[in-house]
């Protein structure tokens, strides 16, 4: 099969993919090899996409399908919400339920890139992998423009997704020789493509959505996705090939030993404390965006400012802390220790926790007559990017270096798996936001976060000799 798809490919391109020393060659992109930027600029359409859509997901649902007129109109939603209150032991309100749809959603997103990379390696290839799932992804977006198809519109995108993610991914590694320093500068550049595209989907989708309808906002995610669609097959001949699979190479992969099955033991025990401590930045497209304009005064010179801007807000926050959070280490490193991973993800949880309290905090300092300070939000919004800067990316590191090699890529891909969990607690946590204070709401959230960044600590204290590889555990 490997040997037709370099026929095909080179049928179809006048320069060849590019391979070996011709990778190493191939700065077009800044530095990189040219089929970089064509897979960074699709990854941004993708993501425009997804946070298009996922921005307006809660708010959609809240005030307008789930309203009579509409709801009755949802083709099985019937059975698919007694499903939901069979799951969750009673009746849902409008909120709970809008919750544990996004819950659910957001959570299966991460579970289906396993299915789409078995598709791509046994059956079609990343290529046919990934225009099949930008295809589905496109009408999803559209299909959320009619009440009836609301289900079949969520499965085409998570389907899309499952096979997008995963496979577009992959093909990044392989631009580059087993040699080539540039492969990590590359995953760099490609998340700050990434996260543009969070800042500006807000404003595009969001905006659209909220001012001049619902509907204006998915399609503009549904063109975003045609884009990046577009995007990617004009680059096709700047892609890597795919490499064979063979029996052989499968049974030359050397067995796990022992300490080897303890070290990814630990790694899947750490996945539900990651999931927990997930649950106060998670919640920021869920409950965060129904009750901050409630509690918060978003009035900015005499206008107010969409409620979907919250998110360019912490995209905004996010990069900026990333970068400054890798120029703090950077330079912590010249003049002391720098500390382990796992001590990295503690400080984070822990940073986390308190940008939390900032939102119990603004709670309790609402009330019927005067909405709090946008600066509780500001700071919430700080503590929380600091720390997720140093939770997210250094988790991924973590699983990633730590894991033996023979499985690291499963590995990596099972790290994935605390967002599947994390997303359907915060799913579970939002159905709560009409039944309790907004101080103990939050309260609740800065318990489990920082109840993660003890157990965090322990493990580093327990297990940290078999996550460290320097020495012992850092205390």
């Amino acid at each position: 099969m490997a040997g037709r798809l370099v026929d095909r490919a080179r049928r179809v391109s006048i320069t060849p993919n590019p391979t070996g020393a011709a990778k190493d060659a191939d700065h077009a992109f800044l530095g990189h090899p040219r089929g970089l930027g064509y897979l960074a600029f699709t990854e941004a359409w993708e993501r425009f996409s997804y946070y298009g859509m996922t921005t307006l997901l809660v708010l959609y649902m809240v005030h307008q399908l789930l309203l009579p007129g509409h709801i009755e109109r949802i083709a099985g939603f019937t059975w698919f919400r007694a499903g939901l209150e069979r799951i969750y032991h009673g009746p849902l309100s409008n909120v709970a339920l809008a919750s544990a749809i996004f819950g659910l959603y957001t959570s299966i997103v991460y579970l289906t890139p396993i299915a789409g990379g078995f598709i791509a390696d046994r059956w079609l290839g990343r290529t046919r992998t990934i225009t099949i799932g930008a295809l589905l992804m496109a009408a999803g977006h559209f299909l959320m423009a009619f009440d009836y198809s609301f289900l079949l519109a969520l499965l085409c995108l998570l389907t899309g997704s499952g096979c997008f993610k995963g496979n577009l991914a992959s093909q990044i590694g392989a631009l580059y020789a087993p040699g080539d320093l540039r492969r990590a500068d590359a995953f760099q550049i490609y998340y700050l493509f990434i996260n543009g595209a969070v800042i500006v989907a807000p404003l595009v989708a969001g905006t659209l959505g909220e001012v001049y309808g619902w509907h204006y906002g998915f399609g503009a995610a549904g063109v975003g996705m045609v884009i990046g669609l577009g995007i990617y097959l004009s680059g096709r001949k700047w892609l890597p090939v795919e490499p064979a699979r063979t029996a052989a190479a499968a049974a030359a992969r050397p067995k796990l030993t022992r300490d080897e099955w303890i070290t990814v033991g630990v790694l899947i025990a750490l996945l539900p404390v990651l999931a927990v401590g997930a649950v106060g930045n998670q919640q920021i497209y869920n409950a965060y965006l129904l009750w901050v304009p409630a509690n918060v005064s978003l009035v900015f010179f005499g206008h107010t400012m969409p409620t979907t801007w919250l998110i360019t807000v912490d995209s905004v926050a996010s990069i900026s802390c990333l970068v400054g959070v890798v120029a703090f280490w950077r330079l912590w490193a010249k003049r002391f220790k720098e500390p382990s991973e796992i001590i990295k993800i503690s400080i984070g949880l822990g940073l986390g926790a308190v940008g939390v309290l900032c939102l119990a905090a603004a709670s309790l300092a609402s009330t019927p007559d005067h909405k709090a300070s946008i600066g509780w939000v500001v700071g919430f919004e700080l503590l929380n990017s600091i720390g997720f800067a140093n939770v997210f990316p250094v988790g991924l590191a973590l699983f990633a270096r730590a894991a033996p090699k023979s499985v690291a890529g499963t590995v990596v891909g099972v790290y994935l798996l605390h967002l599947v969990i994390g997303n359907n607690l915060v799913g579970w946590l939002g159905g709560l936001l009409d039944r309790m204070a907004g101080s103990s709401f939050w309260l609740l959230h800065a318990a489990l976060v920082g109840g993660a960044c003890v157990l965090m600590l322990i493990t580093a204290k327990l297990a940290g000799h078999l996550l460290n590889p320097t020495g012992p555990a850092e205390n």
